[in-house]
């Protein structure tokens, strides 16, 4: 039998997103401030947020992710590397990465591969996870561009950006664990703005979940005194 799931065991699963593009330092101060008070996991930043999230949160315990190649994944692989270096520099200690969603589906898994290999090998050793956005694959891209993941190194899949046309599901991250197995982190992101949600998807295998909604997603949890994992 599981444990019982605590609020502070769910904060502990979240990385609390700020990805807007008119997000400002008030903004980035609020998110930081609440990282800090409610102990999520980590903060998920845009790239020229990295220096700022990192002052704000250090000693805190709260990692900050950068994003990369965010939101399209079709930037240069070369660009996609010096931003991931810009963010390493600047305090990142986790990087998401959007896999280049058209060469995946156009079959080049190759390049697919050594750009993965590349922002591995430029996050330093840093946890890196590599964002598929499902909505735009089918489950056979999907299972090629996980595995993909994996061969370069990566320690996490992720479901979704949250700025395509749709957000991961229950079924991705079911499908995710599965390719995956038990080793390698599967991440939900994407519409996760309630606590049913999010404890669905720890459920289907999530350890890590993606929301801008964490503070509300956390406090609900005395709604659900029965939440397992």
């Amino acid at each position: 039998m599981p444990p019982q799931l605590t609020p502070n065991d769910l904060a502990r699963f979240i990385d609390y997103t700020l990805l807007k593009p008119e997000a400002s330092r008030l903004d980035i101060n609020k998110l930081c401030s609440e990282a800090r008070e409610y102990q999520f996991y980590s903060v998920c930043v845009n790239g020229s947020r990295v220096v700022e999230a990192y002052g704000l949160l250090e000693g805190s315990g709260v990692k900050v992710s950068a994003v990369v190649g965010f939101p399209l994944g079709a930037a240069d692989p070369d660009a996609k590397r010096y931003e991931t270096e810009v963010a390493v520099d600047g305090g990142a200690h986790e990087i998401d990465v959007v896999l280049n969603i058209g060469r995946l589906k156009e079959g080049d898994h190759q390049f697919v591969l050594r750009e993965l290999r590349d922002i591995v090998e430029a996050a330093d050793e840093r946890l890196v996870k590599v964002i598929l956005e499902t909505c735009l694959l089918t489950r056979d891209e999907k299972i090629v561009g996980c595995k993909l993941a994996v061969d370069a190194g990566a320690q996490f899949v992720k479901t979704s950006t949250g700025f395509s046309a749709a957000n991961g599901t229950v079924e991705d991250v079911k499908l995710f664990r599965e390719v995956v197995g038990p080793d390698v982190g599967v991440k939900a992101a994407g519409g996760i703005r309630d606590t049913r949600t999010a404890l669905a998807m720890i459920e289907a295998g999530a350890n890590r979940l993606g929301t801008s909604a964490g503070v509300a997603i956390v406090r609900a949890l005395a709604n659900f005194p029965a939440a397992k994992y």
